[in-house]
């Protein structure tokens, strides 16, 4: 007998990503990066002077060279509210301090399996490298980790300590206070 299965009959739900929560009204992701201040930062200064469009909830840190992100450094990032944070190298080859990037990409990797084995999600670091003149990526990163990090939702420590980041007009009707006064 050949038995044709239904779409979606006794399938299991798709598994939820690691650290994803559930959604939230207005959510507005506060995310980190930390950037060379050689090439990504000089990326993230050309999109702002091409006046490229990218969230502002994106907070950059800059630092002298990807190679010196500790990783008390990223992990203190989560601790202290970020949903997501990223750091921006150098090209893989053209680090200015020779393996600083790669030494960033060994640390990154290791974070994220430390954010995966406590429930907080790997996915929400994340290592990119670009160059200085490449101003439109750099917005092009900026929106896609702020795109990934609504879809996994608020960090897993800001649920459990309530301090979710929304957007000004739902932050108040959330706690109440929207509509129109008369």
């Amino acid at each position: 007998m050949n038995e044709e299965k239904k779409p979606g009959a006794g399938d299991a739900p798709p598994a939820r990503p690691i650290g994803a929560t559930d959604p939230v009204e207005g959510f507005e992701p506060k995310i980190i990066a930390f950037c060379c201040y050689y090439c990504a930062y000089s990326a993230a200064d050309l999109a702002g002077s091409m006046r490229l469009q990218y969230p502002a909830n994106v907070r950059l840190i800059e630092l002298p060279c990807s190679g010196k992100t500790d990783p008390k450094l990223l992990l203190e990032a989560f601790e202290n509210g970020a949903d997501g944070v990223y750091v921006a190298g150098c090209m893989e080859g053209d680090c200015h301090f020779l393996k600083g990037n790669f030494r960033a990409k060994k640390r990154v990797h290791a974070i994220k399996k430390i954010l995966d084995e406590v429930g907080l999600g790997g996915q929400r670091l994340e290592m990119f490298n670009l160059s200085g003149s490449q101003g439109p990526r750099f917005a092009e990163i900026a929106r896609e980790m702020t795109e990934r990090i609504k879809n996994l939702g608020p960090s897993p420590i800001n649920v459990r300590r309530g301090t979710i980041h929304r957007a000004p007009g739902v932050e108040a009707a959330a706690a109440g206070q929207g509509g129109e006064k008369k």
